[in-house]
């Protein structure tokens, strides 16, 4: 199962822009053999202002993908529930994982009600640049778990 973060925005160069390239890039490597994978970041922008614009560039990316939307009002996980939920998609044959990150605003709520489900960081707001790195963080750990790697602990 491919895994994709679709964001609205392009990072700079910077440490949130190497911590997302490496946790990706550990997720793609280690999830080889579980069937997941590659990991990958596509990022957008709009040409025009506000979040139904942001929507419509989003959306030509969430064609034929299991789509869950990074929302403050979505469900907050323990990274084991999260891996049990990649490996359940995976397991139910689900080929394209998205997980959505929004612009400045963020998602536009017609998308959010559009996707399968919705995941929380908690209760602060979070930069989107930050947001980007923990989610790549989370599923590289999801991986980790799946492939039995003592990378998390309880």
């Amino acid at each position: 199962m491919k895994i994709a973060i679709v964001a609205v925005g392009r990072l700079a160069r910077g440490p949130e822009t190497d911590l997302v390239r490496l946790y990706t890039d550990r997720a793609t490597a280690a999830g080889r053999s579980l069937g997941l994978g590659p990991a990958e970041v596509i990022e957008v922008e709009s040409r025009k202002p506000g979040k139904a614009a942001e929507a419509e560039m989003l959306r030509p990316h969430l064609v034929d993908a299991y789509v869950i939307a990074c929302d403050e009002r979505g469900k907050a996980r323990t990274s084991r529930a999260f891996a049990q939920e990649i490996a359940t998609l995976r397991d139910q044959g689900v080929r394209r994982l998205v997980f959505l990150i929004g612009g400045t605003d963020g998602l536009d709520p017609a998308l959010v009600a559009e996707a399968k489900s919705a995941l929380a960081f908690g209760p602060q707001t979070w930069p989107h640049a930050l947001a980007r790195a923990m989610l790549a963080e989370q599923i590289y750990r999801a991986v980790s778990i799946l492939a039995g790697s003592p990378y998390h602990r309880d």
